[in-house]
Parts: structure tokens; C-alpha cells; sequence
């Protein structure tokens, strides 16, 4: 299966960390067993599926808004992911 160019992600109605992962886990096509922390975003992005090479996040403001934390743990593991992989972008937009 060819790697998608480009995946969007609604996050604006999110509001719980469990409906982030589960969110993340359909948008990106991770499998059943995705075990919903991030520890095991980690593991799906960098082993599980084929990441696109870019990836749009739109309702991030309230979605930072109603999970601080959780916002900044996926901006730090997709940061952390981009150093890794050169064609990899990510875009949080409103």
C-alpha cells in the first residue's frame, strides 16, 4: 500500500484523551490492538502503519483548549517523529 501524501485530522470535537487516541487511531489507520497511550502512539508511528507525508490537524485551538496536556504530548511525539523521517510534515491549524 502506497503512503498516503496527505492525512487530515478533525480534533475540534475531542474532548477526552480517550477520544483523541481513538480519533488518531482511525485517521491513521492504526491496528485494534492500539493500546490508546502514548507509549503506543509512539510504537504505531514509528513501526505499525506508514505515516503520510503530511498531516493536518484542524480544531487544534480547542482542542488544546479542553486538553492542554494531551496537546502537547502529541505535538512533542510528532516532533519528535519528524526529526526521524525528512519528508514528514504536521500542521496544527485551527
Amino acid at each position: 500500500m502506497a503512503v498516503p501524501d496527505l492525512v487530515q485530522v478533525d480534533v475540534g470535537s475531542v474532548e477526552t484523551l480517550g477520544e483523541l487516541h481513538a480519533v488518531l487511531r482511525e485517521a491513521l489507520g492504526f491496528p485494534a490492538f492500539y493500546g490508546m497511550n502514548w507509549d503506543a502512539f509512539w510504537d504505531a508511528v514509528t513501526g505499525l502503519v506508514e505515516m503520510p507525508h503530511t498531516l493536518v490537524f484542524t480544531g487544534w485551538t480547542e482542542l488544546d483548549r479542553r486538553l492542554p496536556e494531551a496537546a502537547a504530548s502529541l505535538q512533542d511525539c510528532l516532533a519528535q517523529y519528524g526529526r526521524t523521517a525528512s519528508s514528514f510534515t504536521v500542521t496544527f491549524g485551527q
